[in-house]
């Protein structure tokens, strides 16, 4: 299991689908350790040409044109990821995580980040 893995998911927890694709986006450290959920990002058919979304489709492994939606992050159990679909490409990579520091507004490393250490600091101290 890896990062950028692609799981059709059934009946994932709060969908109407049967079954929807989704991308592990959790960190790598995470998706190793004993912890027994994951963050994923759903794929949807519909596509907005937001910064949060990424464009995938049949290079990919999937059958219609789709996205990659960055603002429906979910946490999911290891062991509902079984239904393997591909890996993305480290172009595709890239973009997710472009996607993902505009749908968290993280910084990109010209101005200062809240987050540090992977803790989220009071910034009213």
């Amino acid at each position: 299991m890896k990062r950028g893995d692609l799981y059709r998911v059934r009946r994932p927890p709060g969908d109407t689908k049967p079954a929807r694709t989704f991308v592990l986006v959790s960190r790598q450290a995470l998706i190793d350790s004993i912890y027994s959920t994951v963050v994923c990002a759903p794929v949807f058919s519909e596509r907005h040409g937001l910064p949060t979304q990424v464009p995938i489709g049949p290079a990919e492994g999937l059958k219609h044109e789709s996205a990659i939606h960055c603002d429906g992050l979910v946490s999911i159990e290891k062991s509902r990821l079984t239904n393997y679909v591909s890996h993305l490409p480290a172009a595709k990579v890239a973009e997710l995580d472009r996607a993902l520091k505009a749908a968290l507004a993280l910084s990109d490393g010209s101005t200062p980040s809240l987050v540090h250490g992977g803790w989220i600091h009071d910034v009213r101290r």
